[in-house]
């Protein structure tokens, strides 16, 4: 097959529109084109009163090698499921963590016939949704079990965003995983795929399902609390489940406990599994009402038919060389708490599949680096003094500190609101963000809003508001390892995903997952029939 790019459709082409494209981009006739599939779309908003789509598609055809020759077109390879065979191990993995990184790396395990055993210290999401609703509705907080913590991890409840920046071969065996598990079929095809928090809340437990039916096993509300070396290996992990001390024996633990697992790192460190800081961000969150973002990227063609509500993806440098850019850029969407301490308040962004709400809403960050705190557990340490600021200035009871972007500005409290209201819940408060942020932060953002604001009209408009505290955007932590996945100092754990430092979103965490079950894989006996899944 050949790959055809830079087919330029109108935003209501339809699959003959799309052969009658390809063909014409070729200099063919149509009837020269068999079997032409769609492989990737996106946006082009660039010339404003003529958006369309820009896409890729595959097809056959007899005149292949000429086209390809002459640099109308590429060699295509057609997608295939990754296949693994049947390992003959008896023991089974233990992995600590059901988000991306740990689930696909038991799908992968499960495959190989290794019958993995997940322990995850949050609910199960049948349960875990009504406590974030009852967190969302009333402010509370259930420390182990929240959004950051429970089944399928904290991207469960986001955006669902499955765009990444990695050019890893296996990103699109997650993608198509995902699709296979009920997600929306244009993820194969959308070049920023997503899923949406309700439509992935069910393809988590259908990815729990899988792993079970191969004959992996779940407990939730089970917290690992030590960890068990002898001998320069891991020997076994003790935990709390449900008001019990257990103690699980495994010759293979992988660590997949997202960013938010503070006292599971503590625990890590006092077991000597090594670890070094590492750079993160900090910010707030920026709402506008959705609309004029749209009117902003559209122009005159916002709001037609087909075009859902617009993102963006900005960043900008500041005089003192700090970066400030936005970050899980949610349209249509919903600033949402995600504590997971007593004390401290975290926001985080939202969405469902139709990103249909009023506003959009995006973080605003600023890098920092091992620099600017002292010590291993510095940055956990920031994390954390800001977390207990934002409660603080919103008074209590969870209540999220806002002020609007042209108050906070100027230095001073918000009173009211313009045109834009904030999304979140259960309660805002106004509030003072130069008492949370580091002032080398809230610098940066002063700056920064008004250079994007050059890159994107209104996006520094004076009654956007401005909702704090984003502090869990990355680990502040990445726990070491070797080419083979397992720590340097501790043999047979198996740091992986964005709590261990090795991925940055949904996609680059269930692809760090899978390389590792992998790694595990290929240097296990594997059964004489040499079967494969």
């Amino acid at each position: 097959m050949i790959r055809i790019n830079g087919i330029e459709l109108p935003l209501d082409y339809d699959d003959d529109a799309l052969k009658a494209a390809a063909a014409r981009k070729l200099g063919v006739e149509e009837k020269a084109l068999k079997d032409v599939r769609l492989i990737r779309r996106s946006i082009d908003a660039r010339r404003r009163g003529k958006i369309c789509y820009v896409a890729s598609c595959a097809c056959e055809t007899e005149q292949q090698t000429r086209l390809i020759e002459q640099g109308l077109a590429e060699n295509y390879s057609p997608f295939v499921p990754l296949a693994v065979k049947k390992s003959a191990a008896a023991a089974r993995p233990i992995i600590i963590g059901s988000g991306p990184a740990g689930a696909f790396c038991a799908l992968m395990l499960a495959r190989a016939g290794l019958r993995p055993l997940i322990i995850e210290r949050g609910q199960a999401l049948e349960q875990r949704i009504t406590t974030v609703d009852a967190m969302q509705a009333l402010g509370v907080l259930n420390t182990e079990s929240n959004i950051q913590f429970g089944e399928g991890g904290a991207g469960t409840f986001s955006d669902g965003k499955l765009n990444t920046g990695i050019g890893d071969e296996l990103v699109r065996q997650v993608i198509s995983i995902y699709a296979e598990l009920g997600a929306p079929a244009d993820i194969m095809t959308e070049a920023k795929p997503h899923i949406g928090t309700d439509k992935l809340r069910g393809v988590a437990v259908n990815l729990r399902r899988e792993i079970e039916g191969l004959g992996g096993s779940f407990m939730f509300d089970t917290r690992a609390d030590e960890f068990i070396v002898r001998e320069g290996a891991i020997a076994a992990v003790r935990c709390h489940s449900r008001g019990e001390e257990i103690e699980l024996c495994t010759d293979k633990l992988i660590v997949a406990i997202g960013h938010s697992a503070r006292d599971t790192f503590r625990a890590l460190h006092a077991a000597g599994v090594a670890m070094q800081p590492k750079s993160f961000a900090v910010g707030v969150r920026i709402e506008h009402i959705a609309d004029d973002i749209d009117r902003a990227l559209y122009g005159v063609e916002a709001g037609r038919l087909g075009l859902k509500h617009a993102s963006y993806k900005l960043a900008v440098k500041c005089k003192n060389q700090r970066g400030v850019y936005t970050f899980c850029m949610c349209p249509g969407g919903v600033v949402v708490p995600a504590a997971s301490e007593k004390g401290g308040v975290v926001v985080n962004g939202m969405s469902c599949y139709a990103r249909n709400g009023i506003n959009s809403n995006s973080a605003i960050l600023v890098g920092i680096t091992p620099d600017d705190f002292a010590g291993l557990f510095g940055g956990v340490e920031l994390q954390q003094r800001l977390e207990r600021a934002a409660y603080e200035q919103g008074r209590g009871g969870f209540r999220a500190p806002v002020q609007l972007l042209g108050d906070f500005l100027r230095g001073r409290v918000s009173s009211g609101f313009g045109k834009v209201l904030p999304s979140y819940t259960p309660k805002v408060a106004f509030g003072d963000l130069d008492r949370i942020l580091p002032p080398f932060v809230s610098q940066a953002i002063r700056e920064g809003a008004g250079l994007l604001g050059k890159k994107l009209k209104g996006f520094d408009a004076e009654d956007a508001v401005l909702t704090a505290v984003e502090s869990r955007s990355s680990s502040p932590l990445r726990i070491v390892r070797g080419g083979d996945y397992q720590s340097l100092t501790v043999k047979s754990l198996y740091p992986i995903g964005e709590g261990a430092g090795y991925a940055g979103g949904i996609v680059s965490s269930a692809v760090d997952g899978l390389r590792a079950a992998l790694s595990i894989i290929s240097r296990l006996p594997q059964k004489k029939s040499g079967g494969s899944v």
